[in-house]
C-alpha cells in the first residue's frame, strides 16, 4: 500500500477556539476511513484544510506525496459537503458536464464522464431532469456523481446518507462499497453502524484533538470478539468466563459481551458459536474485535 494522505502536527484556530490541535495521521491506499466526532469537534475544519479551502496555522499536509495546492493534485481529490446542491434551472447532465469542463475535460470527455457517473449512481434515465424534479435521495446521488467526475483518487463525503430513507441510504452505502477498490473514501458521519460496515480506519476528533483506530486490528497474545445475544440469558457472563481459551469477559451493554481470548486458540469464533448452541443461546451478532461504538467510547 502507498500513503495517500500524510498530516503532521496540524493546527487551526478561529480566535481563541482551537479547531484543530496538533493533529497527525496517515491514510493508506485501499482504506475507507471514518471521520467521527461530536458537533464542533473540528471535522469540517479538517475537511476544509484537506481540500485547500482553509490554510492551517501550523503543520503540514501531503496528498499523494505533494503539498496542498500542488498542480498535480488537480482533480485527484473531491469533496461533497453535507448540504451540497445543484442549480434548479439546468438539467443534471448540463450541470455535470459544466463541472467536468471546470476540471479540464474537453466537451466530449465531460459528456462521456457525465454518462459514466450517472450510470454509477443509477440515474442514467434522469439525465435531462432538473434537480427539483428529483426525490431527496436522487438529489444526493447526483451530488455524489458530481464528486466522482474525473476519477478522483480520494473522495471526502460529509454525511452522505443524512436524511435519506433506509432504501436510499443502503444504495449509497452499496455504491461506496463497490467503488472502494478504486477510490479511497473519507466518510464523516454520526451513524456508527454505517461506518462499521464500510470503514477499516477511524479518525476520532474531539475538541480538535485526534485519536486514530484501526478497525479489527488485533495483535499480541490476546484477541477480542463482541457477542450480542438475542435475549437476556441467566448467568451468561459467568458461563462465558468458563469457556476454554477465555481470558476476560466484560459486559458493554445489555445482552452484549466483549470477550478477550487467547490469540493462540485456533477458530475461537467457531468454538464460541458451538458454546452458544450448547447453552441454547440465540445470538444477534458476532463482531471480530470491538464494535466501533465500544472502541471509541467503552471505558472498561
Amino acid at each position: 500500500m502507498s500513503t495517500l494522505i500524510e498530516v503532521n502536527h496540524l493546527s487551526k484556530s478561529f480566535g481563541s477556539k482551537k479547531a484543530l490541535n496538533n493533529v497527525s495521521f496517515t491514510i493508506e491506499s485501499g482504506a475507507t476511513t471514518a471521520l467521527v466526532g461530536p458537533n464542533g469537534a473540528g471535522k469540517t475544519t479538517l475537511f476544509s484544510v484537506l481540500c485547500g479551502y482553509l490554510q492551517p496555522d501550523s503543520g503540514t499536509v501531503r496528498i499523494l506525496g505533494q503539498p496542498l495546492g500542488h498542480p498535480s493534485l488537480f482533480g485527484k481529490l473531491a469533496a461533497l459537503p453535507q448540504d451540497a446542491t445543484l442549480d434548479p434551472r439546468f438539467s443534471i447532465q448540463k450541470q455535470l458536464c459544466f463541472y467536468g469542463l471546470l476540471q479540464g475535460l474537453s466537451k466530449v470527455e465531460a459528456l462521456q464522464d457525465t454518462t459514466r457517473v450517472l450510470e454509477l449512481v443509477g440515474l442514467s434515465e434522469n439525465h435531462n431532469s432538473k434537480i427539483n424534479e428529483l426525490s431527496h435521495g436522487m438529489r444526493k446521488r447526483v451530488c455524489i456523481a458530481q464528486a466522482l467526475l474525473g476519477n478522483p483518487k480520494i473522495v471526502l463525503l460529509d454525511e452522505a446518507t443524512a436524511g435519506l430513507d433506509p432504501i436510499n441510504a443502503r444504495e449509497i452505502r452499496s455504491l461506496i462499497s463497490s467503488l472502494s477498490d478504486d477510490v479511497s473514501f473519507i466518510l464523516s458521519s454520526h451513524d456508527l453502524a454505517e461506518l462499521e460496515r464500510l470503514c477499516s480506519h477511524v479518525l476520532y476528533l474531539d475538541k480538535g484533538i485526534l485519536t486514530t483506530h484501526n478497525r479489527n486490528e488485533q495483535t499480541g497474545s490476546s484477541k477480542y470478539l463482541t457477542l450480542q445475544l438475542q435475549d437476556q440469558y441467566k448467568d451468561a457472563k459467568e458461563l462465558l468466563k468458563q469457556l476454554s481459551g477465555v481470558l476476560y469477559v466484560s459486559q458493554s451493554q445489555n445482552k452484549e459481551f466483549i470477550i478477550e481470548y487467547q490469540a493462540s486458540h485456533d477458530q475461537f469464533d467457531i468454538h464460541l458459536l458451538k458454546y452458544c448452541y450448547k447453552n441454547n443461546w440465540q445470538y444477534r451478532q458476532l463482531v471480530n474485535g470491538h464494535t466501533l461504538e465500544n472502541q471509541l467510547f467503552q471505558k472498561d
